[in-house]
């Protein structure tokens, strides 16, 4: 007689609803054992691999790679082995097998995709649009690229590197070369024990050494295998008909119909905390220009933005804070940690430079640099990622001059640099062209006033009027 247990989506560790399916590591139908490797999940900030909770053989899986899945709906199905190791039914495991208690009542089951979503809604839905149903597991392209780990039992179980078709390489890494179409078979292997490591899979694509053909990265997106020769080529888009005559096009008039496209990870979470954010805070923005014509040639403009940052939070304390709005109650910070917004093809990412108040611009330079790095793999811990005091976005390296930064809660203020440039400036008998940086400060009108925040800003201009 088959014994065959429900797996549910467990909280990661994040407190995020969902998360999204990167990759099945163990095929339905296969035996798999108690704590191996079952499938790799992204979520907002990482990809985490997820362990199975039993011994046994993976009866079903609900979703391929690229589903959301919501935390608590049904993930996967085993004929429990008996005759294989199993966990202690009382033994505390850090999953949770069934629904959480307060987010899904006890009377409607856990939805997974092409289910109602758990707040009834709407529905979960996949990369091509519209629902999916129970069996449709069909492969999808992954978006996961970042390395993480998640608490098994009491210890945490990290990604280990696998060999499959004879290259060794970890999920984060395997997900990578999807991304980018390449042959992990065709990559040098920098790692020890000849594992592949994320930048020996970005330096083939840079080099294009070890492209998939056609067929095979056809196969690879849908999470299948088979010969490139069974793939047919896709069709070429062509303005005439089959009668070789020219085809009309879509009216502008008439609306697009084409699919809508899931958000997932770092975008999904974005949006969310956009929405909450603009829902929260009571903002007012306020703009000047910083005069920088005294800065000597080669001045680090992110260094100084960092330092008059520090000297204004000191000067006026009431923005280098954190405020409840629910308790109306207002934190006060002794200490000075940015979030510095980063911008990426995945979405938006804020790591907090810790202690930016203590270090000094060689110290900046190379916190800057790491953070940037580990967000670029996507490998930077979820806990850089929170917990700083003010923040500060640099988007004038783009395009721009004024903005009015979104400010996230519990944080009290933003700072926005936008493009330099220069103006003409009344000077003692005449005008000089002097080079300025446009600023914008919003702050949450609830926690700061507006002469704190003038304040504020007086000072940031001060410090980067300075030569030195």
């Amino acid at each position: 007689m088959s014994n065959i247990k429900t797996f549910h989506l467990p909280d990661l560790g994040e407190g995020l609803p969902d998360a999204t399916i990167v990759e099945w590591l163990v095929k339905e139908g296969a035996t798999v054992k108690l704590d191996d490797p079952l499938v790799s999940m992204e979520t907002a900030k990482a990809v985490v691999e997820v362990p199975s909770p039993y011994s046994g053989k993976l009866a079903k899986v609900h979703g391929g790679a690229g589903d959301v899945i919501a935390t608590g709906a049904a993930l996967a199905e085993f004929d429990v082995d008996p005759n294989l190791p199993q966990r202690a039914e009382a033994e505390t495991t850090g999953h949770h097998h069934a629904p959480p208690k307060a987010s899904v009542p006890a009377a409607m089951p856990a939805k997974g995709v092409g289910s109602e979503a758990p707040d009834q809604n709407g529905v979960v839905a996949s990369d091509e649009g519209g629902e999916i149903g129970e069996n449709d597991n069909a492969g999808r392209a992954d978006e996961g690229t970042v390395v993480g780990a998640m608490q098994s039992s009491d210890r945490v179980h990290a990604e280990q590197a696998m060999s499959v078709g004879g290259a060794k390489a970890v999920p984060a890494v395997r997900a990578l070369a999807k991304k980018l179409g390449v042959d992990l078979t065709r990559v040098a292997a920098s790692g020890a024990g000849g594992v592949a490591t994320l930048k020996d899979v970005k330096d083939a694509a840079a080099a294009g050494t070890a492209r998939l053909s056609v067929g095979a990265q056809t196969a690879a997106t849908a999470g299948i295998h088979r010969p490139a020769a069974s793939v047919a080529a896709p069709a070429q888009r062509t303005s005439l008909s089959a009668a070789g005559k020219p085809m009309r096009t879509t009216p502008p008039t008439v609306k697009a119909n084409g699919q809508p496209e899931q958000l997932k990870g770092v975008r999904r979470n974005m949006a969310r905390v956009m929405a909450a954010a603009h829902a929260q805070v009571v903002p007012t923005t306020l703009c000047d220009d910083a005069d920088i014509h005294a800065w000597p040639p080669g001045t680090d403009i992110t260094g100084r933005l960092i330092r008059a940052i520090v000297r204004a939070c000191k000067t006026v304390p009431a923005l280098n804070a954190w405020f409840d709005g629910e308790n109306l109650t207002r934190t006060l910070h002794p200490h000075v940690d940015i979030g510095i917004a980063v911008d990426t093809d995945d979405g938006l990412f804020v790591p907090a430079l810790r202690n930016a108040d203590v270090l000094d611009l060689a110290g900046v330079r190379a916190a800057i640099g790491r953070l940037r790095v580990q967000v670029e793999d996507r490998s930077i811990p979820p806990s850089e990622l929170s917990g700083y005091t003010i923040s500060l976005s640099n988007f004038g390296m783009f395009a721009g001059r004024y903005a009015t930064p979104v400010v996230v809660p519990p944080c009290v203020a933003i700072v926005a640099a936008g493009k330099g440039r220069h103006q003409m400036t009344p000077v003692m008998g005449g005008f000089e062209s002097h080079r300025v940086i446009p600023l914008s400060l919003t702050f949450d009108h609830r926690a700061a006033t507006g002469g704190e925040a003038a304040r504020f800003l007086k000072a940031m201009l001060d410090d980067l009027a300075l030569a030195h």
